[in-house]
């Protein structure tokens, strides 16, 4: 009889986890980063609130997602960045040509929204995401001959955007992030988070529908232009 090692049967439950279509949606739904409640997620997937109660259950406790409490209300969110990059890394191996076809003009509209521009968790991705990363790299504040590494540039550059980098934790400072639209790397890590933060706080993009898609502004397009030398037809 062939004994079976620990480190097998932790990836097979991991798995397991993944291998429904609802428990899949919800942490789709959830690489938003944001915290979402029981009921919003049931909504989402469209399957009754006692179903989706027991699929998250599974899913907090097998570490993907964590749980808070708030009076009545119950959220829940993607357990760290760890978790947020392998849902995404998962997705870019199905690859945009196996989903079906939209079937409404609406669908179209909505996955065409999510390939411009969307957040991975906590940082840019899609043709935004990437136009970024290859501006920076051509602006000398990013280098990636070994992986994602800010330049001193590019720590200038940041500190010129009075954006801090908070340093010193697990999390690095800059990585790449294979986007599963462009199938290209965008900017992930400390500085892709605090990026997607400023972009937001500063108006240069704003959320729109209900799922992960961003739009950049009037703003966002000046800004980047004259930050990055973004021409504002690839913002768009």
């Amino acid at each position: 009889m062939t004994t079976r090692s620990p480190a097998a049967r932790d990836l097979a439950a991991l798995a397991a986890l993944l291998a429904d279509e609802t428990r899949a949606a919800f942490c789709l739904a959830l690489l938003d980063g944001r915290a979402w409640t029981a009921g919003e997620l049931a909504r989402h997937a469209r399957v009754a609130p006692s179903t989706a109660s027991g699929h998250l259950g599974r899913l907090v406790a097998g570490g993907l997602l964590a749980e808070e409490r708030q009076g009545r209300h119950r959220y829940v969110r993607l357990a760290d960045a760890r978790a947020a990059r392998l849902v995404e890394g998962l997705l870019a191996h199905t690859g945009p040509e196996a989903a079906a076809p939209p079937r409404t003009l609406r669908e179209a509209g909505a996955r065409g929204a999510m390939a411009r521009g969307r957040t991975c968790y906590d940082h840019l991705a899609g043709r935004l995401g990437t136009a970024i990363a290859d501006a920076m790299t051509a602006r000398g504040l990013l280098e990636r001959e070994a992986g994602f590494a800010l330049s001193g540039s590019g720590l200038r550059w940041f500190a010129g955007l009075g954006v801090e980098l908070a340093a010193g934790g697990r999390r690095p400072l800059a990585r790449g992030c294979l986007d599963w639209t462009e199938r290209r790397p965008h900017l992930a890590g400390v500085a892709g988070a605090a990026l997607c933060r400023h972009a937001l706080d500063s108006g240069w993009c704003v959320r729109i529908g209900t799922e992960r898609a961003v739009k950049v502004t009037a703003e966002g397009e000046r800004a980047l232009g004259e930050l990055l030398g973004i021409a504002p037809a690839a913002l768009r």
